[in-house]
């Protein structure tokens, strides 16, 4: 019961903040949510992910709807997103995820904080939208060159951020209600306060309602059924609408299978969740999410370290904080609609900082080109096109890197007076035909040629035909030829490489 209460009160400003970033209404945000605890949770093998709309979704919801037309259009995207997640879980495609490069993971979350920055400081500096709902000339307003900004909003901003700034520092940690209470609710009371008290000493100068959130009372049957949006599925044969799917589906299981690990890694029992099954649980969640008008919905590291934080040891805790997003809806709207949007940026602005931390490129740099040159290529890719091209634009990235390493000298010759020893240091492709012919060139008449073959599992019919050309010419120039452990190897790639049979023979 505590642990869901705690990750209730850090889950309903980010529900709010990324339904208010993603240009889409509060409900939705709380929608996610609600089924990410009592549909997911359920659904789930991990003892302590918990679901619901994330951070790092926002920039594909964002252009999703854009490109689509509407949140209607949306939806039906996110329904198909969530079978081709079911589809991933019976096919058992959750162990793929390891085979992406962490430089590109964390290239893309560093896209996604950048954007995240980047879209939410214009809401925390002051300006409702694009700044045209405000009249220049209302009280606690000024005017700019890129519209009326609020002051108290914007005051409202930079507190916010300073707490969350400070919140986790030694000097603030030594005060009880600061280690019971999670920063993101410590900023949202301190922004209802202020609207409290500004609504109370000086109206004209408290947080108009376009920077307010405007959470719909949902008082009857009708109200909520009023609340719901539908998916269009005359959408469906639209071909946007599949590839929006399908780059939803794929963020979201990678961020989820990450997600997953993480919980994995400060769970104090360190039980481990079936990907494949957390596949089909997310995919059913989003399903119902785009059925229902609510946003996409992933496993979120955020919530769910909260939730081990606060001592949780099942699945209930994540139940318990989807029963209590469900009475908030009903319960603590007007409460809610206090809330100035302000503090729900400074919170994703805050964790924008904590994806795209400077601290994160210095680490990824001092780890070599070969780790740098894809989280940049990643980081890029995102910014100028979308996430889901970044993210292939990465991995191919990565793919180059690695065969350019591959390729680097696999044949080398070494020389001592009229011997030469000719080596294959692993296993070569028809690129190396080049190395080889020139390394063959430098071995004069009269010598003997050593060629160790002992390092290489597999050499390409091409090379082995150069080879065996020299070997049958060598006579006629007087070169000795020796072989070492040529004719075992491989003139096809097995499926299998010699070694590991070599060590499964071992373990017999």
């Amino acid at each position: 019961m505590f642990a869901g209460t705690v990750v209730f009160l850090v889950a309903m400003p980010l529900c709010l903040g990324i339904a208010n970033a993603s240009g889409v209404e509060p409900f939705a945000g709380l929608l996610s949510g609600i089924i990410g605890g009592l549909v997911v949770a359920l659904l789930s093998g991990s003892h302590l992910s918990v679901s619901g709309p994330a951070a790092g979704l926002v920039v594909i919801v964002v252009d999703g709807i854009a490109k689509l037309g509407s949140f209607s259009t949306f939806l039906m995207a996110v329904m198909l997103a969530g079978a081709i997640q079911f589809g991933f879980g019976m096919l058992k495609a959750g162990r793929f995820a390891a085979y992406v490069p962490s430089s590109v993971i964390k290239g893309m979350l560093a896209a996604i904080g950048l954007l995240l920055i980047i879209k939410q400081v214009p809401l925390a500096a002051g300006f409702a939208n694009d700044g045209t709902h405000i009249t220049p000339a209302a009280p606690g307003t000024i005017a700019t060159p890129f519209g009326a900004m609020s002051l108290a909003a914007c005051a409202v901003a930079i507190v916010s951020i300073a707490i969350l700034a400070s919140w986790e520092s030694k000097a603030m940690r030594r005060f009880a209600l600061v280690r019971a209470m999670p920063a993101p609710l410590a900023v949202v009371l301190l922004g209802i306060a202020i609207t409290l008290a500004l609504d109370y000493a000086a109206p004209g100068f408290a947080p108009p309602a376009e920077h307010r959130v405007s959470l719909p009372s949902l008082a009857s049957f009708a109200a909520l059924n009023a609340a719901l949006d539908w998916p269009n599925f005359e959408q469906l044969i639209n071909p946007d609408v599949w590839r929006l799917a399908m780059t939803l589906a794929i963020v979201a299981s990678l961020e989820t299978l990450l997600s997953l690990e993480a919980v994995e890694q400060i769970d104090p029992k360190k039980r481990a969740a079936h990907p494949d099954r957390e596949l089909k649980a997310q995919g059913i969640g989003n399903m119902m999410a785009g059925a229902i008008g609510a946003l996409p919905i992933t496993s979120v590291i955020v919530r769910s370290s909260a939730n081990v934080h606060a001592g949780a040891q099942s699945r209930w805790s994540a139940v318990i904080h989807g029963v209590l997003l469900l009475a908030s809806v009903f319960a603590l709207t007007a409460v809610i609609n206090l809330i100035p949007l302000a503090c729900l940026a400074a919170i994703l602005i805050f964790t924008g900082l904590k994806l795209a931390k400077p601290s994160l490129f210095k680490s990824v740099a001092k780890q070599g080109f070969a780790r740098f040159a894809p989280f940049i290529v990643t980081i890029v890719g995102v910014l100028t096109t979308d996430l889901l091209i970044g993210i292939v634009l990465g991995i191919a990235c990565s793919i180059a890197l690695a065969i350019h390493a591959n390729l680097q000298r696999p044949i080398t010759i070494a020389q001592h007076d009229d011997h030469f020893l000719l080596s294959f240091r692993k296993d070569v492709s028809f690129v190396g035909k080049v190395a080889l012919k020139h390394h063959l060139k430098q071995i004069p008449d009269n010598a003997t040629l050593i060629i160790d073959a002992a390092r290489a599992d597999f050499i390409d019919p091409d090379v082995r035909e150069l080879i065996d050309k020299f070997i049958a010419d060598a006579p006629d120039r007087g070169i000795h030829v020796e072989c070492r452990q040529l004719d075992n190897v491989a003139r096809v790639r097995p499926a299998y490489p010699s070694r590991m049979a070599f060590f499964k023979r071992a373990l017999r």
